[in-house]
C-alpha cells in the first residue's frame, strides 16, 4: 500500500498512444509513385477506396493502393487522409491492371491510373433533377395549344422540362406553367438513370451450322471461367457477330453481376451495335467514347463501377472502366490499327485486352476477317484457341476480285478512273444496285503547289503538306489540325491563281464521279465530311435502305457495314498503303482492301470488286485478286521471322523532341554514346523521324529491337537511365510502334 500524501505512479496511468493506421496512396499524376498517409480516428479505407489527400497547398483525389507503407517513415512526417469518398472501391483486378500496363509500357502508375478515374468528377453523386408525369387534368385547367402538346407527349414516364419542351417544341417555361396548373406531376428523377438488365435468353437470330458450332466452343469457354484467349476467323459477312453475341449470352448467365466489355475500332460502327445489342438482349448497353456527353460518361461510369452496367460498348478507353465483375472482352476487327493509343500512354487495346483477361481470369474474344499477324501467330504457336467461319452466312458469296491495270486501261487525261471501272459502274446503275468508290484519302488534293514557282504548301513550323478542301475551301494539316482559307495569291511568289491540287481525293473523286454520272445519287463518308456521329448515322441509314446510288469513301466505310444492295467496290488506288518503310504497310494494305471488298455482295445479289493498281505484280495486290489471305499471311510471317520483326520480336522507339534543335542533337548523341551492348538487343538510331519538324519541334529517333527471350522494358529503363534528359527535351517511348512518323 502507498504511503499516505505520496505521488501516485504515473506509468499506472498513462496511456499507451496508438498508432494510426497508414495507407499509401496513389494520385492520378504523371510524377511520383504514390505517397503514404496516416487515417484519423474512425477512418476505414481498404484497399481501392478513394480518398482525398493533401498535396503541398491543394487537395487530390487519389486511391488507397494495395502496397505496404514506408517502415522507416515517422509518423509525425504523415499527413493525415482528409476525407474517405463514399464510392464503390476499385476492385483488385482494376489495380493490378493499372500495375501490369505502366510497367509493359514504362508509363507513370498515376498517368495509367487517369485513365481509369478520368476526371474525378463522377464520384460525387450529381443533384436530382425534377422531371414531370402527366397528372390527372383538373377541369379549371385552361388548355392552349401549346399545353396539349405537352400533355400529348407527357406520360408515366418522367420527362426534364427541357426534354418535354423539345419533343413537344414549345419553350421550358410551357412545361413549368402546365405544372403549376396542375397538368403535370413533378418528381425526383435520378439524372443516372440505371440501365435495362439484359436478358441472355432472349432468342437471337437462326444459326447456321457452323455459327452454332463456333458458338458452342466459345460458350464451353465461358463456362470454364478462366483466362483464355480466342479467334473468331471469320470472311467477312459470315456471322461473326451472331457467335460472339452468343457467348456474351452465356457470360450473362453465370451470376447476376457479370459484365462484358465489347471493344470497336469506330465510333462510327457504335451507332448501329447498339442497336443490334439492344435487339439481342432487350436492353440498351452502356456506350462509352470520346463523343458521348460528359453527363452521358459520368452515368456510364458510375454505373459500371456499381455493377450495374453489365453490357459496355465502346472504344479502346472503355478497358479502363472501373468494373466489378468483368467476365468477357470481345475485340471486334481486332486488327485494327485504331485500337493502337498515339498520345499518353501508349498502349496498343487488343494486347492490353488480352492482359486483362490474363489478369482476370477470364476469356478474350479476338474477331475479324483479317486477323493480325501477331493473332495469327499467337494460334500457330497454340496460345490463342480458333474458330473459324470459312463462307458467308445464307446465300451470299464472296465477291470476284478483278485487277484494273492501270499501265493498260488508264485514265483519261486529268481524270482518276479506268475506263474500265466506268464500265463497271455503267453496268452496275443500269441494275439499280450501288457502288463503292474507295480511296483512303481525305480531302480535295493530298498536296498544294505553286505552278509558277513549285512552292510546295506546308503547315507552320511543320513540314507536313496542307491538303486541300474543296467543299470548304481550305487547306487544312491532318497531322496538327492548322487550317486557312486557301490563298487568292502563293504566299512565297505572289502569283495570282497559281496553285494547283496535285493527286486526288475523295472530294476530287466525287467531283469526278458526279461529272461522269449526273443523274446518280452521289455522297461522300469521310470523317471531314460528317460532323458528329448523328451525320454518319443519317448517311449509313440512306446507303443501307438504298437512297444513295454511289457512295465515295475512306477507309471509315471499309469496315462493319452491310449495305444489302451493293455490289460493286472499286479502289482507286489500291497502291496507296504500299509506298514507304513501314513495317505494317503490306499488311495494313492487305487488310482494308479485303475489308472494304467484303461490302460488296453481302445479300442474295452478286458482289464484284475492281482493284485499280499500277503495280497488279505486287504480292499483296496478287494475293488479293487470288483471295489468298493464308498465303499472303505465311509469306508476310517467314518474312518478320528471317528479319526477328513482330510477332517473332519485339520493337519499342524512343523519340526525342525539342525546339532546340542543337540541343536536340547534343542530347540524341549522348544518349546514343551509351546505349547498350547486350546479345539479342539492336539499337537503331538516332535518325530523323518521317516528319522530322512538327508544331515548331525537331524530332529525332531511335529503334529498339530484342529477341522475344529478353524484356524490351529493362532493356529501355537500364538505358534511358543512363542519361538525364534536360526538361527542354521531351522523351516518348513507345512499346509495340504500330507507325513510324
Amino acid at each position: 500500500m502507498a504511503e499516505r500524501g505520496a505521488q501516485p505512479d504515473p506509468q499506472l496511468f498513462a496511456t499507451e498512444e496508438v498508432p494510426k493506421e497508414r495507407v499509401h496512396v496513389l494520385l492520378p499524376m504523371p510524377v511520383g509513385d504514390g505517397y503514404d498517409y496516416v487515417l484519423t480516428a474512425g477512418m476505414t479505407a481498404p484497399p481501392g477506396s478513394f480518398v482525398i489527400v493533401p498535396l503541398g497547398p491543394r487537395e487530390m483525389v487519389g486511391v488507397v493502393w494495395p502496397e505496404p507503407t514506408d517502415p522507416d517513415l515517422p509518423e509525425r512526417k504523415l499527413k493525415p487522409v482528409s476525407e474517405v469518398i463514399d464510392a464503390p472501391p476499385l476492385s483488385a483486378d482494376v489495380m493490378a491492371f493499372v500495375d501490369w500496363v505502366a510497367n509493359y509500357t514504362i508509363s507513370p502508375r498515376g498517368t495509367v491510373l487517369r485513365l481509369v478515374m478520368r476526371s474525378g468528377q463522377q464520384l460525387s453523386p450529381p443533384k436530382p433533377q425534377t422531371g414531370y408525369i402527366r397528372a390527372e387534368v383538373p377541369d379549371s385547367l385552361r388548355l392552349t395549344s401549346a399545353r396539349e402538346k405537352v400533355l400529348d407527349i407527357a406520360s408515366e414516364t418522367p420527362l426534364t422540362a427541357a426534354e418535354l419542351a423539345r419533343e413537344a417544341g414549345v419553350s421550358d417555361g410551357v412545361v413549368r406553367g402546365l405544372a403549376e396548373a396542375g397538368g403535370l406531376q413533378a418528381i425526383e428523377i435520378d439524372p443516372d438513370p440505371p440501365f435495362g438488365a439484359p436478358d441472355p435468353d432472349r432468342k437471337g437470330r437462326a444459326l447456321s451450322p457452323l455459327q452454332a458450332e463456333a458458338a458452342e466452343h466459345l460458350t464451353a469457354a465461358v463456362r470454364e471461367e478462366r483466362y483464355s484467349a480466342w479467334v473468331i476467323d471469320g470472311v467477312t459477312g459470315s456471322g461473326k457477330t451472331e457467335v460472339y453475341l452468343e457467348a456474351i449470352a452465356e457470360t450473362l448467365r453465370l451470376r447476376p453481376s457479370t459484365q462484358v466489355c465489347i471493344l470497336l475500332p469506330e465510333i462510327a460502327l457504335t451507332l448501329p451495335f447498339l442497336k443490334r445489342i439492344e435487339e439481342r438482349f432487350g436492353a440498351a448497353a452502356a456506350h462509352w467514347h470520346s463523343d458521348v456527353s460528359s453527363s452521358e460518361r459520368r452515368r456510364v461510369w458510375r454505373r459500371v463501377a456499381e455493377g450495374q452496367a453489365r453490357l459496355v460498348v465502346g472504344a479502346r478507353s472503355a478497358l479502363f472502366l472501373p468494373y466489378t465483375d468483368l467476365a468477357l472482352i470481345v475485340v471486334d476487327e481486332e486488327h485494327e490499327a485504331a485500337y493502337k493509343q498515339h498520345d499518353g500512354v501508349l498502349y496498343q487495346g487488343r494486347d492490353m485486352a488480352v492482359a486483362r483477361g490474363a489478369l482476370g481470369n477470364f476469356p478474350v474474344l479476338l474477331v475479324s476477317a483479317t486477323p493480325s499477324l501477331e493473332t495469327l501467330a499467337n494460334v500457330e504457336e497454340g496460345r490463342y484457341g480458333l474458330v473459324s467461319l470459312p463462307s458467308r452466312f445464307g446465300p451470299a458469296t464472296l465477291p470476284d476480285t478483278d485487277i484494273v491495270d492501270m499501265r493498260a486501261h488508264p485514265p483519261e487525261k486529268g481524270r482518276w478512273l479506268s475506263p474500265k471501272v466506268i464500265e463497271a459502274v455503267n453496268e452496275t446503275l443500269g441494275r439499280q444496285e450501288q457502288v463503292l468508290l474507295y480511296l483512303n484519302r481525305r480531302g480535295y488534293a493530298p498536296v498544294t503547289l505553286c505552278r509558277k514557282c513549285g512552292e510546295r504548301m506546308t503547315a507552320p513550323h511543320s513540314d507536313t503538306w496542307l491538303v486541300e478542301h474543296r467543299y470548304s475551301n481550305r487547306l487544312v494539316c491532318h497531322h496538327t489540325g492548322y487550317s486557312i482559307p486557301k490563298p487568292d495569291h502563293c504566299p512565297h511568289c505572289g502569283a495570282a491563281d497559281s496553285l494547283t491540287p496535285c493527286g486526288p481525293g475523295v472530294e476530287r473523286i466525287a467531283e469526278e464521279a458526279k461529272e461522269t454520272w449526273p443523274d446518280a445519287k452521289i455522297e461522300i463518308l469521310s470523317s471531314d465530311m460528317l460532323m458528329g456521329p448523328g451525320a454518319a448515322k443519317s448517311l449509313l441509314k440512306r446507303m443501307t435502305e438504298g437512297e444513295i446510288d454511289i457512295l465515295v469513301a475512306t477507309q471509315a466505310a471499309a469496315k462493319g457495314h452491310n449495305f444489302p444492295n451493293l455490289t460493286l467496290v472499286a479502289a482507286v488506288d489500291a497502291d496507296l498503303g504500299l509506298a514507304g518503310g513501314d513495317l505494317r504497310a503490306a499488311e495494313r494494305t492487305f487488310q482494308t482492301l479485303s475489308q472494304v471488298s467484303g461490302r460488296a455482295g453481302r445479300a442474295a445479289k452478286k458482289g464484284r470488286v475492281l482493284l485499280q493498281s499500277y503495280q497488279p505484280e505486287n504480292p499483296v495486290i496478287a494475293a488479293l485478286a487470288r483471295g489468298d489471305r493464308d498465303g499472303f499471311a505465311e509469306a508476310e510471317l517467314e518474312g518478320r521471322a528471317a528479319l526477328g520483326f513482330p510477332p517473332y520480336g519485339r520493337l519499342a522507339a524512343v523519340i526525342l523532341s525539342g525546339e532546340n534543335e542543337q540541343k536536340l542533337n547534343e542530347v540524341a548523341r549522348a544518349l546514343a554514346g551509351v546505349v547498350p551492348h547486350a546479345e539479342g538487343v539492336e539499337v537503331w538510331g538516332p535518325a530523323p523521324a518521317p516528319l522530322y519538324r512538327l508544331r515548331g519541334t525537331y524530332r529525332l529517333r531511335f529503334l529498339v529491337k530484342t529477341t522475344r527471350r529478353v524484356s524490351i522494358q529493362s532493356v529501355l529503363d537500364e538505358w534511358l537511365s543512363r542519361i538525364k534528359i534536360p526538361a527542354s527535351i521531351r522523351k516518348t517511348v513507345d512499346v509495340d510502334p504500330y507507325t513510324f512518323t
